[in-house]
């Protein structure tokens, strides 16, 4: 019998996700706000936690039930045979999230779900599990709607956008289902030139790299699933091993970083080696508005600064006009992409955007630019001679 699954993701992500899920075995996959439903069996599961360049769970359905009130929710939670998944010896914690519901005091509701689950526990062994709000060995979340609970036991464990590397972050890094999601809506596929001139942690082009060397996203990490008592474990290391002889050998890739902060440039090469690809990108300290393109054509992609900070705002005002006069004058036949939050870049930069995408990071809501350069402006034709 098929599982039932729910996979959130960054705002804007629903269908690429949807996609990519359906391509991984997940079947009638169904795009909600905020997320995917999907359903599968355990080898979907695995393969989705160990594959998905996109989602940030993979959740796994254990109940579902309607309430009106508190006691409610508890007889739901106490009625799921929990002890058949995980142990008394196992940590737990419970995440509630809710849309409408009328129940006034979410904290309440998770202590009584808590409760529920200790209870549980008490009657089948004799004890319960403690608590652990940092390290869960067990992840259980809660969702309410007006008048439905739903109860899920997270498969994933930390964050899918977690990868495993990436030891030196810079101040609001873009997460990196969030950033394969963008070179998703980029067009861009491996082989093709990419740049990121303003390359803060090198998180576009360790996604990219990853892509272009069929790199499983979540061979360098664990996942919850596999502290369950129900873990296929020899399912799971045929999946991995395939995922690992997949895996092409490092070689060098037309993927470029640089960054005007040596600093920010640093950080890059720190965390592409972290990531076991150092050899494969090449990174430079260069300003975006001097550098030129390493190639006749090829996909630009940045987050630039939000102008978030007091004298920010005046700063990328003046910054927003001289990047685009730096497209049009260098950039001819590229396509040019720009992520922020900041409204003022689409009426300062001088170009007229191609394409608006909506995206969320976090709950700051952005935009993805598209910006296609004509190769040969204007400026560089001769004039046109008169009759």
């Amino acid at each position: 019998m098929a599982e039932v699954f729910f996979s959130p993701c960054p705002r804007g992500l629903e269908d690429l996700l949807a996609e990519e899920l359906a391509a991984l075995g997940a079947r009638n996959a169904q795009a909600v706000h905020g997320g995917v439903g999907w359903q599968g069996d355990w080898l979907a599961c695995q393969r989705a936690n160990l594959e998905s360049r996109l989602a940030t769970r993979v959740m796994w359905r254990v109940a579902q039930g309607r309430y009106r009130a508190e006691v409610d929710i508890y007889k739901l939670a106490y009625s799921v045979t929990w002890a058949k998944w995980f142990t008394a010896d196992d940590t737990i914690r419970i995440y509630v999230t809710a849309q409408k519901s009328p129940l006034k005091s979410l904290e309440f509701i998770t202590l009584r779900v808590k409760d529920a689950v200790c209870d549980h526990f008490r009657t089948v062994a004799g004890r319960r599990p403690s608590v652990d709000t940092a390290n869960p060995a067990v992840r259980i979340h809660l969702f309410l709607t007006a008048d439905t609970a739903t109860l899920y036991i997270d498969t994933s464990g930390e964050p899918l956008y977690k990868r495993g590397y990436k030891p030196a972050a810079v101040e609001a890094p873009l997460k990196e289902n969030l950033a394969a999601g963008i070179l998703r809506l980029t067009g861009w596929q491996p082989g093709e030139t990419l740049v990121d001139p303003m390359c803060g942690s090198g998180t576009f082009l360790i996604e990219a790299a990853q892509m272009a060397l069929d790199i499983a996203p979540g061979l360098g990490r664990s996942f919850a699933f596999e502290r369950l008592r129900i873990h296929d474990r020899a399912g799971w290391a045929a999946l991995r091993r395939a995922a690992e002889q997949r895996r092409k050998p490092a070689r060098v890739l037309p993927v470029f970083g640089s960054d005007l902060v040596g600093e920010w440039v640093r950080r890059s090469r720190l965390n592409l080696d972290a990531a076991g690809l150092a050899d494969c990108v090449r990174l430079d300290r260069a300003d975006v508005l001097e550098r030129t393109p390493p190639a006749a054509e090829g996909v630009m992609v940045a987050n630039p600064p939000y102008g978030v900070r007091i004298g920010e705002s005046e700063e990328l005002a003046a910054f927003y006009p001289r990047l685009g006069d730096a497209l049009k004058q260098r950039w001819g036949g590229w396509r040019c992409y720009f992520f922020t939050a900041d409204s003022a870049l689409p009426k300062l930069i001088g170009l007229k955007a191609s394409r608006r995408t909506p995206l969320f990071n976090g709950a700051l809501e952005c935009r993805l630019y598209e910006y296609r350069m004509v190769a040969g402006s204007n400026r560089d034709r001769p004039p046109r001679a008169h009759a």
